[in-house]
């Protein structure tokens, strides 16, 4: 039985309702400055009063195709005008965004679309099977989308009765368990978020924000909201190429983004060999993955002008944990390793294995309580009530405070590698390499990269007596089941079983420590 989000309050006046949601951020902009440019996107500009009026047709095709309250739309898109339409105005109606990894492959968007219950799917690609999944298909790439908008006529959004505590999305996360699981995000997560990243990184409706990272994941949508709240202009990347965005923050005078630090290598590197008239830029922000502090250092001259600002979080918290806004400061300091201080509203304990409060310095788990925590994992009440325990999320990472309030990253307790930003969960791609005849025994774990952050490396046992396999045949075995992120980028063969506690468990960490030892923490 699908799991519903939380009934809305009985007001019934525009942006009214229990606390503030979507519709009263865009509210601000429109009486902030309704004809500042909204949104850019290759030849397309539009105002804040005609993305008003684009919001308002999108929820008369929205409604015209029978979808009720509540009901989920699933996305599968990358960077675009409609994508940012699609993010603001499907909570705006009062339905639930379900934005889905374009990198994916059908199997991976079957699961979440079957699991999210989506009656609608909007796509810039054939969906192929996938349309027999949902009720109706929209379709971005053939101008289906646009043309369905540009005609409907627009449906106000005055009568609409929204409450924060709604569901305005799920975003999917990998599983532990090899399945990807729905983070609820409210109304009120979300803008939580908007306000914690601006007290990190403040803007005014003078600046502009380049979306840069994919807008699904919670990095790329980092600062979306925050950026209508101050009736900012935001410029939509498509697609990420280092030149062309060094291209964009010239010509659009970009003075703010976000990437996860392999954006930020390429373009650094982009940079100090072609450089753009980068004088704009103001402020550099990376989140996702840790990031190699030598990046940092050659960013600072490739764009000596530029804050580099480091944020820590996850798709459970909205995503902003802590952040450091002075990374320029601290690079050759303890605290640049750090993932920076709370952001504001938020609060970080480390605790022991038995809940209590760890002391300054010491290493436990990183919890974290605020108004950007989730609502929950969509109908998983286990994994929910494992997580989130009397208000507080358990992140599952290691970490340590010092004394300035500093958090310190030391591992992941969780069996997840980060690699290029993206969240790879070691079970899936050890489930894909185990259906292959020729493997006995695999394990999989992340090997430091100074490109990703991290890879995907695999140790696995050939099967006696089976036709051999290499890396080539195994990697191309795994290629139709899981994306391609996750696909082992290094294998090693051991002729030896994997060694295992006395429970049976493979001792992981015995294999993956040697490939740490001359590095200063055990992720990224």
């Amino acid at each position: 039985m699908d799991q519903q989000p939380p009934p809305s309050s009985p007001t019934a006046n525009f942006g009214s309702g229990s606390g503030q949601t979507f519709i009263d951020v865009f509210e601000r902009a429109m009486t902030v400055a309704p004809d500042r440019e909204a949104l850019v996107c290759g030849d397309r500009r539009i105002t804040y009063r005609q993305l008003k009026q684009r919001l308002e047709q999108l929820h008369a095709v929205l409604h015209d195709t029978g979808v009720r309250r509540g009901d989920r739309v699933a996305i599968i898109s990358a960077n675009s005008d409609a994508m940012v339409e699609l993010y603001c105005g499907i909570p705006m109606a009062g339905y639930v965004q379900v934005p889905l990894n374009f990198r994916w492959i059908e199997p991976e968007f079957a699961h979440a679309i079957e699991d999210s219950g989506a009656q609608i799917l909007v796509t810039d690609r054939d969906p192929g099977e996938l349309s027999k999944l949902v009720k109706q298909v929209i379709r971005i790439d053939t101008g289906e989308y646009d043309a369905l908008v540009t005609a409907a006529t627009p449906l106000p959004f005055d009568e609409l009765t929204l409450a924060e505590s709604d569901t305005a999305g799920l975003f999917y996360t990998g599983g532990t368990t090899g399945t990807s699981k729905g983070v609820m995000l409210t109304h009120r997560n979300l803008i939580a978020n908007a306000i914690n990243i601006h007290a990190i990184q403040p803007m005014t409706s003078e600046h502009r924000y380049l979306l840069m990272a994919p807008i699904f994941h919670a990095a790329g949508s980092v600062s979306l909201l925050q950026s209508i709240f101050i009736a900012a202009t935001q410029v939509v990347l498509p697609s990420f190429d280092p030149g062309a965005m060094l291209d964009l923050v010239e010509a659009e005078r970009i003075t703010h983004t976000l990437g996860v630090p392999a954006m930020v290598a390429a373009t650094v590197e982009e940079q100090l060999v072609r450089p753009r008239d980068v004088s704009s830029f103001q402020v550099y922000a990376h989140g996702g993955a840790p990031i190699a502090l030598e990046v940092v250092r050659r960013g600072i001259t490739a764009f000596p002008d530029t804050e580099f600002v480091h944020l820590y979080g996850a798709t459970e918290t909205s995503p902003i944990v802590t952040g450091v806004a002075n990374e320029k400061d601290l690079v050759d300091l303890p605290e640049g390793r750090s993932a920076g201080q709370p952001a504001i509203g938020c609060r970080v304990v480390i605790r022991r294995p038995d809940g209590t409060p760890a002391d300054k310095n010491e290493p436990g788990e990183v919890t974290v309580r605020g108004p950007n925590v989730m609502a929950g994992y969509w109908n998983q009440p286990e994994q929910t009530s494992a997580s989130l325990r009397d208000g507080w999320y358990w992140t599952s990472d290691v970490g340590s405070i010092n004394e300035a309030g500093y958090l310190f990253i030391l591992d992941r307790s969780r069996d997840m590698i980060i690699s290029g930003g993206e969240n790879v969960y070691c079970t899936e791609v050890e489930d894909a390499i185990y259906t292959h005849p020729g493997v006995l025994e695999a394990t999989v774990f992340g090997i430091p990269s100074q490109k990703w952050g991290e890879t995907v490396h695999a140790v696995v046992v050939r099967r006696p007596g089976a036709n051999p396999v290499d890396s080539a045949s195994l990697v191309a075995h795994c290629r139709p089941l899981i994306a391609g992120y996750k696909l082992p980028r290094t294998i090693e063969f051991s002729t030896d079983p994997l060694p295992k506690s006395g429970a049976g468990k493979v001792l992981k960490r015995t294999l993956r420590d040697p490939h740490w030892s001359d590095h200063d923490r055990s992720v990224g």
